[in-house]
């Protein structure tokens, strides 16, 4: 079954921590959607939240469930959701401070890179639906894809072997880095989101601003 994300920003008021202030100290801010309409990108969702991780990577912020403190509009969407849809899970947050630590150009740890071959993927993605992506270790993933890389691959390691593109008969081969900005960065969706988040964060800085979240 397909997995889908919903959630928005929250703010926190300047002011919640003086004696007179007696409201909510988060607000719902902006819904995720229309800023995400990146689909179902697992490979955000599982470096993001731990969601679709079939990677195994560690995600930034998975398994948090709501903040305590939530604003009354968000839980209330999530109850809701809860209670028309028992497949409802995971919710989780994560801070802009977070977020706005996050090296683009770094790599999930353990993984040395991805091979990109012609053909349909075994799971969902958000890459094109004619490619097959295969995130490699320190080891290859099996012996069909090695076959598929072909001889070029000449019995070296994912990490002796040099990026690059290579043909087996008629199919294109490509192996190279995989990095975060891959699945987060410009072009995935995510940078609106971020930007957003940004932008606010000028206002009620970097902890005050953060993405709420859960699926189904």
């Amino acid at each position: 079954m397909s997995t889908d994300i919903y959630g928005c920003i929250e703010t926190r008021d300047p002011n919640a921590d003086e004696d007179w202030f007696e409201w909510e100290p988060w607000q719902r801010c902006m819904e995720l959607y229309p800023l995400y309409g990146g689909g179902r990108n697992y490979d955000a969702f599982a470096l993001l939240f731990g969601v679709r991780n079939h990677q195994g990577w560690e995600p930034l912020a998975g398994q948090r469930g709501l903040p305590a403190d939530v604003s009354a509009a968000m839980r209330a969407d999530f109850e809701e959701a809860a209670r028309a849809d028992a497949a409802t899970h995971s919710p989780t947050w994560v801070s802009w401070a977070e977020l706005a630590q996050v090296d683009l150009t770094a790599s999930p740890a353990g993984l040395r890179g991805v091979v990109v071959l012609p053909g349909p993927h075994p799971h969902p993605h958000p890459h094109p639906h004619l490619e097959s992506w295969f995130w490699i270790g320190e080891q290859w993933n099996s012996e069909e894809l090695l076959q598929r890389m072909g001889p070029h691959v000449d019995g070296r390691s994912p990490a002796e072997l040099p990026y690059g593109e290579w043909t087996v008969g008629t199919t294109r081969v490509t192996y190279r880095p995989f990095t975060l900005g891959d699945a987060i960065g410009p072009g995935t969706g995510w940078e609106h989101v971020f930007a957003v988040m940004a932008a606010l964060a000028a206002r009620f800085g970097d902890d005050g601003v953060r993405l709420v979240v859960y699926f189904d």
